[in-house]
């Protein structure tokens, strides 16, 4: 090739270009190695900015780095550690043992006891299986054997012709829906440590009964979420067994919540705006959500919906804190958003109810800031980086990102919804995926109560066990008065 002015243009541009590449292809896998290797945790301190960036990018590209830099994610404080008894419930029962000396046992007139000595150790009485044996007896009139024999009614019981009892079934939907432990391990557990035989495939079939029976209680829990002014949705992927063929399909749990009321789990075997026409067909409120387009298609399909969508700003923090090798102003928006973390926990530990009014006054400016900030910096990343990607996802949710502000329900991020769908994430990597399309609605109804119940800090082998032994005669009338809400209100107000 000759050498002339031309040619050695095209080299340059082609040498810039694949510099360009290498530096974000680099990027990318620091990312991955980052994401496979590194903390999960996206708390940030000063020190760690200045190791990232170096000392000379923190101070020329972020001025304000050395500053320190407002936790998202609040740190357990190190606190004393407490006494057993101030860890322990106060009407945990007590069993005395009292050990007496041999000498005063040999001649207790020689001795006067003065005091105690007291040691305390916490023990565990394991669960026991035991038959309850529910005897009838009938009688005859002695003067009139014409009449027919008197026998009390038997009690009607959860499952027709089974032997289960409310005790049992409890303990069964917590192993595997609290505990996440499969139907193959529990029955190896009740066979090998209380020698009582159970199939997997018959506690299968109690788990579908009484799934289909909890589910009156679970579309009152429905109608509880569609009455709330504010709800937050996600959703989480499970595979589910086709049947024939015996491969594995994915499907979708969508979760609803509505802060300090319930959780729904619902599940789909998509994740089109279809899905969430049962919960938000003319729901009137602030949904909040990621920025998945399902949401803005719902939209699309329902133009007279009175729905305000509110975006998380988790995720697009979570996009800077991923870029946050790649530049300094990707770590300064991180330290930015931190402030308005900041905020909100002291919103919280002050426990102002007009949130709206300080986030006005408070979180506004720092927003305004920010918007500026990524406006202007916009051009200046390539557009395949990583910053340059976080800024796109912002800015194009921007609107929804600041409706918080307008809002004093309305929370910062969708954090509350994520948390509650971790349980099916733990529970997944032990059960792997559902056995059948089907069952994925059955497991998303016992779901929802459990989940609703650690909201409600309701202890949920109290409520289950309580709701299990009321089934049986429970109508669809009275199923509103046992969700989670109602039934932990009637017990307060005991």
């Amino acid at each position: 090739m000759e050498f002339t002015r031309e040619n050695f243009d095209k080299l340059l541009t082609i040498v810039q270009k694949q510099e360009a590449d290498i530096r974000i292809l680099t990027q990318k896998v620091q990312y991955l190695l980052n994401q496979h290797f590194g903390s999960k945790s996206e708390k940030t301190h000063p020190d760690q900015l200045a190791l990232d960036l170096g000392a000379d990018d923190v101070a020329v590209g972020a001025p304000e780095a050395a500053l320190e830099v407002e936790e998202v994610s609040c740190a357990r404080k190190k606190n004393k550690r407490k006494k057993l008894a101030e860890r322990l419930p106060d009407d945990l029962p007590i069993e005395e043992v009292v050990i007496e000396p041999e000498a005063v046992l040999a001649n207790p007139a020689l001795y006067k006891r003065i005091g105690e000595e007291i040691l305390d150790e916490l023990d565990l009485i394991p669960a026991k299986f035991f038959i309850r044996r529910i005897i009838r007896p009938k009688y005859v009139m002695i003067d009139d054997h014409s009449l027919p024999p008197v026998v009390a009614l038997a009690p009607k019981r959860i499952i027709d012709n089974s032997y289960v009892s409310a005790g049992l079934l409890t303990y069964i939907i917590l192993s595997k829906y609290s505990d996440h432990l499969p139907l193959y391990r529990l029955e190896q557990i009740f066979k090998s440590r209380y020698g009582v035989e159970i199939s997997r495939k018959t506690m299968s079939g109690w788990m579908y009964r009484v799934s289909q029976m909890l589910a009156q209680i679970y579309d009152a829990i429905r109608e509880e979420l569609r009455a709330a002014d504010y709800l937050q949705i996600d959703e989480t992927p499970i595979n589910y067994q086709n049947p024939g063929n015996g491969r594995c399909s994915k499907g979708y749990l969508w979760v609803f919540l509505a802060p300090e009321k319930a959780v729904l789990f619902e599940w789909h075997t998509g994740r089109g705006s279809n899905c969430l026409n049962e919960m938000l067909h003319d729901y009137t409120g602030v949904v909040q959500s990621d920025g998945y387009s399902a949401y803005n298609a719902f939209l699309k399909n329902n133009p007279t919906a009175t729905i305000e969508l509110a975006a998380c700003l988790a995720h697009a923090r979570r996009k800077f804190y991923d870029a946050r090798n790649e530049s300094a102003f990707a770590a300064q928006i991180v330290r930015e958003i931190g402030k308005l973390y900041a905020i909100e926990k002291q919103l919280r530990d002050d426990q102002v109810l007009d949130r709206k009014a300080a986030r006005q006054e408070q979180s506004v400016p720092i927003l305004n800031r920010i918007e500026e900030m990524l406006l202007s910096e916009q051009s200046k990343h390539l557009p395949k980086s990583l910053t340059r990607t976080a800024i796109n996802y912002t800015l194009e949710l921007w609107q929804r990102l600041i409706v918080y502000t307008q809002h004093s329900e309305v929370e910062i991020d969708n954090n509350l919804v994520e948390n509650s769908i971790r349980p099916t994430a733990i529970g997944k990597k032990n059960w792997l995926f559902f056995g059948s399309a089907s069952a994925g609605q059955n497991s998303a109804v016992i779901y929802s109560l459990i989940e609703t119940c650690r909201k409600l800090n309701i202890n949920p082998q109290d409520y289950l066990r309580d709701i299990l032994t009321a089934l049986p005669t429970m109508t669809n009338h009275t199923a509103k008065n046992y969700t989670p809400a109602k039934w932990k209100s009637s017990r307060d107000n005991i």
